[in-house]
């Protein structure tokens, strides 16, 4: 049997030779001088080296020590070589597969699947915010990494970005379940975790007599006439104001008097259909006069390739005396929301798909556009209509404007 004392004197020689210990344990010596502790075994019949690390780094009672735990191996009836190469394969597969690597492939997934640009640059950003666990493999994250990393977040009184952050983690983590790169979500189990944001509604004008001195307010706009118009139709139409900001003519039916906006502009990605009423088609005509060498309904002021910015809506509003507390672009789509529902006339269902609301059972939804079709092209000629009738409550409200927007 090998001592330290023994192999220290060991000499090299031209070509490298063993010297063993005891069951299986040798040391190889290298021309080099190098010291190479191996263990010897068989495993189903087959004979196997397995290499256990270098003297003196790995001592004599380190490397008894190691073929003895393989040895443990061997009679449980795993193979060591075999059960290193595949920790060494795990470490690496782990080294390769951070949340940071797992979640630009998954983003780069939402893209070829046709998601918004915004939705996209909302998850890159979300990616940002998780700095901390971005390195780290994904299959390794615990739920106390990711909480940490949640908290930082919600300390900074960004409640509703942290529960986006949880949701949009899970979806990584599900991802990675899916591509065999992880066995279990950790956000999963941090539901409750977090604070909950108080819910915020759009601001929005409800009262009729309100509405009314708003539709005069717009009426008497003198800014960019595509400005005023698209205030002016935003009100008949219930789109959100990006799908009304960045429509294309060729969105536009006048023959069937439809307008008909693509999958990739709508917030739950289906097709949506909105008929469109005489006071609608008359503001679209009135735009069409214009004859821009531009493909948008509403194109940059700038750039006749680009739609009209997401912010220009809400400047209007508030040059024409509305705070961000009183009325939004989007709260448009609140007050018909509202005074639809409390018309009483209209079916909720009705209601609901003119503002296209998602359906998450797609049979019902299939069946909701066909059963309340009818129903919502009257409903938006009586809309417009009364939407006139509130106008008419006054005379035209003319605004001093400080500029252009």
């Amino acid at each position: 049997m090998l001592t330290a004392t023994k192999i220290q004197a060991l000499k090299p020689a031209a070509k490298p030779y063993k010297v063993p210990d005891a069951d299986g344990l040798f040391l190889l010596v290298q021309p080099s001088g190098a010291l190479l502790w191996r263990f010897r075994y068989k495993a189903h019949g087959i004979e196997r080296k397995l290499s256990l690390g270098s003297f003196p780094d790995v001592s004599l009672a380190q490397a008894r020590k190691k073929r003895d735990l393989a040895q443990g191996e061997i009679e449980d009836g795993q193979d060591p070589v075999e059960e290193k190469r595949q920790r060494k394969l795990k470490a690496e597969l782990a080294a390769r597969t951070t949340f940071k690597l797992v979640a630009e492939e998954y983003i780069q997934k939402m893209e070829r699947e046709g998601r918004s640009p915004a939705t996209l640059k909302k998850a890159r950003w979300f990616l940002e915010l998780l700095d901390k666990i971005a390195p780290r493999p994904i299959s390794e994250i615990t739920p106390h990494e990711l909480l940490d990393a949640l908290k930082r977040v919600e300390k900074r009184g960004h409640h509703e970005t942290a529960q986006r952050l949880r949701a949009f983690t899970g979806r990584i983590f599900r991802y990675a379940f899916a591509t065999l790169r992880a066995d279990r979500n950790p956000s999963d189990i941090l539901r409750g975790a977090l604070i909950s944001p108080r819910v915020k509604h759009h601001a929005a004008l409800i009262a009729p007599i309100k509405v009314g001195e708003l539709l005069r307010a717009i009426d008497g706009y003198d800014g960019r006439l595509e400005t005023r118009v698209a205030l002016q139709l935003i009100a008949h139409v219930f789109l959100r104001p990006g799908e009304l900001r960045q429509a294309k003519w060729g969105e536009i039916d006048f023959a069937e008097k439809v307008w008909r906006v693509p999958a990739e502009r709508m917030k739950m990605k289906q097709p949506h259909t909105v008929p469109l009423s005489r006071q609608s088609l008359y503001l679209l005509n009135e735009l069409r006069t214009l004859r821009k060498p531009s493909d948008f309904l509403f194109p940059s002021l700038y750039s006749p390739q680009r739609a009209m910015s997401d912010g220009t809506l809400n400047v209007a509003l508030r040059r024409m005396g509305y705070g961000n507390d009183e009325m939004t672009s989007h709260g448009f789509r609140a007050m018909a929301s509202t005074l639809l529902n409390e018309s009483g006339l209209w079916h909720p269902d009705a209601i609901e798909r003119a503002l296209a609301h998602g359906e998450k059972d797609r049979v019902r939804a299939a069946y909701h556009r066909g059963t309340h079709w009818a129903e919502r092209v009257r409903m938006a000629q009586w809309w417009s209509d009364h939407l006139d009738q509130l106008r008419a409550g006054g005379k035209v409200l003319k605004v001093k404007f400080r500029r252009r927007a």
